[in-house]
């Protein structure tokens, strides 16, 4: 894609095979609608967007690929059908595999879920930003998503590439004003300290953070409030610490996403590799009610000696791998 100024959302589908599509596929928002509308999860709004979503999200990544390819598309209409109306996913999921699957549902299903994808690690800069989300978009098999991330913010050199005058947020403001994207955002799981700064200095819509009682990578002392401050939509994600605290000696599943649930947060992202997983978290988001200050407290103290392994592991995680 050459190098020049903002490119109109029409220009950017015929460049991407999809404008044909645009009028079948309009962009429109999700009504909010309470739990008991839904009859399956609570909802919360994902911040200052006012959409609402399940409090349960779909992980669609280095789990979601331990299903066989030929499952894939039968999982994510039993989530669905269990109330998840939220998809996560990224072309670094299985370098674009993951996308790939989720789009032969979206085919026929795009308008009953909120569909969030990510901007790979390896494009910091605009142009290469903007051609990795056309190649996302075919891989969907849709004209738009509701939330486009950058994926997995690092230290405050990585911060600085995105910030940069041709960097990778350039594209994703001019993407949601041409309403490819109607949301914007960033994931991280390594640097608290640095996910406030770029709360604070860049316009976001959303941020997806790697929260639990471990307190790994200080997310929750220190991001948290600054995005609920700005109303961002806050995202949870790694609420078992990709599997590090469960166990005998860590915690259960169930208390883990109570916990996250227990925060002041939108959704919690969840990966579930087995049908079963799956349908023991739903019947978790059914039932929760928030967890008592002091059992938060206690499980904290609990896992609080998983932190430093957690911290160093997510350091060198690069997200969708098994």
């Amino acid at each position: 894609m050459p190098n020049r100024g903002t490119i109109s959302r029409r220009e950017f589908l015929e460049r991407s095979g999809l404008a044909a599509g645009v009028a079948a596929l309009p962009v429109m928002a999700m009504p909010a609608r309470p739990a008991e509308a839904a009859g399956t999860l609570p909802h919360r709004t994902l911040g200052r967007t006012g959409v609402s979503v399940s409090i349960l999200a779909m992980g669609c990544g280095s789990r979601f690929l331990m299903y066989p390819a030929d499952q894939a598309s039968g999982v994510l209409e039993r989530a669905m059908g269990l109330g998840i109306n939220y998809l996560d996913t990224a072309m670094d999921y299985g370098n674009g595999e993951s996308e790939t699957r989720v789009g032969r549902v979206m085919a026929t299903r795009r308008k009953d879920v909120f569909l969030a994808t990510k901007v790979p690690t390896r494009a910091r800069t605009r142009d290469t930003a903007l051609r990795e989300v056309e190649a996302s978009l075919k891989r969907l098999q849709t004209d738009h998503v509701d939330l486009l991330h950058l994926h997995s913010l690092g230290g405050e050199d990585d911060l600085a590439k995105i910030e940069a005058a041709d960097g990778a947020l350039k594209a994703l403001h001019e993407l949601r004003d041409q309403k490819v994207a109607r949301f914007i955002g960033m994931t991280s799981h390594t640097d608290g300290a640095v996910m406030v700064r770029a709360i604070e200095h860049d316009d976001l819509d959303c941020v997806q953070m790697a929260m639990n009682p471990a307190r790994a990578a200080r997310f929750e002392e220190l991001a948290l409030p600054a995005a609920r401050k700005k109303d961002l939509g806050v995202i949870l994600m790694k609420v078992t610490g990709q599997e590090r605290l469960l166990g005998a000696d860590g915690a259960a599943a169930a208390a883990l996403l109570r916990y996250g649930w227990s925060l002041p947060v939108s959704t919690v992202v969840c990966g579930m590799p087995k049908v079963e997983y799956l349908e023991a978290n739903v019947a978790s988001a059914r039932d929760f009610t928030p967890m008592p200050a002091g059992d938060m407290d206690g499980l904290r103290a609990r896992l609080a000696g998983r932190r430093v392994v957690l911290e160093d592991f997510f350091a060198h995680h690069h997200d969708g791998l098994a």
